[in-house]
């Protein structure tokens, strides 16, 4: 909604102003990079398995979902490769932070009693996914100085930074689609390109507790409670290109 706001306001411009960088699009290749922000989340499976909690003594099946979505922030390269007057092919090569929290509750409904002074309810997982995408960019015709345009594709991550401290870690590698919608809207020097994304991880994020020699016994019912981990991120980046 946003994206079609601001093409809202500039079309009268447009109208008034002369066609900015004419030829900018019939280049074979071009280069630029993003800045943005992601909002990430979590595909929660629970194990479903009664586990025995150190701390209470009682074995109950526990439930986890995200309860908070803080922003993180990514930087990417840009590199683009014209394959018609309409499609371009893109590798966008970047890095991201993000910061997502779980909650625990037993099936009663009761939050968990973990480690006292370490662990409660609730688990910060952190991560820094380096990405390797690869999209199709379908745009529009071109009006004026804007055209707006429909994105997608896929690519694999790897999570450069993992905290083996926290009762929750995270697999080193995940693959995902993407897929999104924005606009290019064409200045004097560069293209200035808002984009909003919505992006799927396929791969169980969820590093096995029985595989982590380091892990405390009374904080791998964090990990036990949860078979499955599956990463979701809607974006919204800013191309300057």
């Amino acid at each position: 909604m946003g994206i079609v706001a601001i093409c809202s306001v500039i079309n009268p411009l447009n109208a008034q102003q002369a066609m900015n960088r004419p030829y900018a699009d019939d280049r074979l290749f071009h280069f630029g990079f993003q800045l943005g922000l992601n909002f990430s989340a979590f595909g929660v499976t629970d194990s479903e398995l009664p586990i025995t909690n150190p701390i209470s003594g009682e074995t109950e099946i526990y439930h986890s979902r995200v309860s908070s979505i803080l922003p993180g922030f990514r930087v990417a390269f840009v590199s683009d490769l014209r394959l018609c007057r309409y499609l371009n092919l893109r590798f966008c090569p970047g890095m991201e932070f993000m910061s997502r929290t779980l909650s625990y509750k037993t099936e009663s409904g009761n939050p968990v009693q973990g480690t006292p002074g370490k662990y409660g309810s609730q688990i910060d997982v952190l991560a820094m996914p380096v990405n390797f995408p690869l999209y199709l960019k379908w745009s529009a015709e071109r009006e004026g100085n804007y055209r707006p345009y429909v994105i997608g594709g896929g690519g694999v991550s790897v999570n450069v930074s993992r905290d083996r401290d926290k009762p929750v870690l995270l697999n080193l590698m995940d693959y995902f689609c993407e897929v999104g919608f924005g606009c290019d809207f064409y200045f004097q020097w560069f293209k200035f390109c808002p984009e909003i994304t919505y992006r799927i991880g396929f791969a169980n994020q969820l590093y096995p507790a029985d595989q982590r020699m380091e892990l405390a016994p009374q904080d791998a019912f964090y990990s036990n409670a949860i078979s499955r981990l599956t990463s979701h991120c809607v974006c919204l980046t800013f191309n300057f290109e």
